[in-house]
């Protein structure tokens, strides 16, 4: 069966994989989205298995301050210029604002924060 950039993009839609990914998925399943899906699925919990034991080295501290309390919060990125990026850099001092105004002084209370 011959696999179409419109199913391959309907798979990436679903997936949110790699557009190379959803096409050797749909290769091996000869078109099936549904069972392309579920190999995406494993495939993506092996990844998973495997950089989980990888060290993110890099990363950023921020502070944040209300005359009363302070919070520091260091988030880290395998690569320094992950670490490097302004969104990255924007996202540590959303974290750091958010702990404060969270009273968080912990992961699970900061996860909970809106």
């Amino acid at each position: 069966m011959e696999i179409t950039a419109a199913m391959v993009k309907a798979l990436r839609e679903r997936s949110g994989a790699g557009m190379m990914e959803c096409k050797k998925a749909l290769v091996e399943t000869s078109g099936d989205i549904d069972i392309a899906m579920e190999s995406l699925r494993k495939s993506g919990l092996a990844k998973a298995d495997k950089k989980a034991g990888r060290i993110a080295a890099e990363g950023r501290v921020a502070l944040a301050a209300n005359g009363q309390q302070a919070v520091i919060v260091e988030i880290n990125s395998e690569t320094d210029f992950v670490a490097k990026d302004e969104n990255f850099i924007a996202f540590t001092k959303a974290v750091a604002e958010a702990a404060l105004a969270n009273r968080a002084n912990d992961i699970e209370t900061l996860k909970a924060a809106k």
